[in-house]
């Protein structure tokens, strides 16, 4: 499977992706960051990122949630 499942700007040139993609027959997320080619309107994907099985969602998940409360806590969102 090769899907993007959600894409938001992380500044005026650079977005973030979050997609499911396949690679050497393993299933994996990819949370990267896209930038925008010079002189173009075209997104080529960069090396900032991380690539992990999904069977390791539910930690990632677990831990983004555990960041989130903290920052509830400190009324930093």
């Amino acid at each position: 499977m090769d899907r993007t499942i959600s894409v938001f700007q992380k500044n005026k040139f650079q977005e973030i992706r979050v997609g499911i993609r396949e690679f050497k027959g393993n299933d994996l997320i990819d949370i990267r960051t896209w930038t925008m080619t010079q002189g173009s309107e075209e997104m080529v994907p960069t090396a900032k990122g991380v690539t992990i099985n999904i069977h390791l969602l539910l930690d990632l998940k677990k831990s983004l949630e555990e960041a989130e409360k903290i920052l509830r806590e400190n009324n930093m969102l």
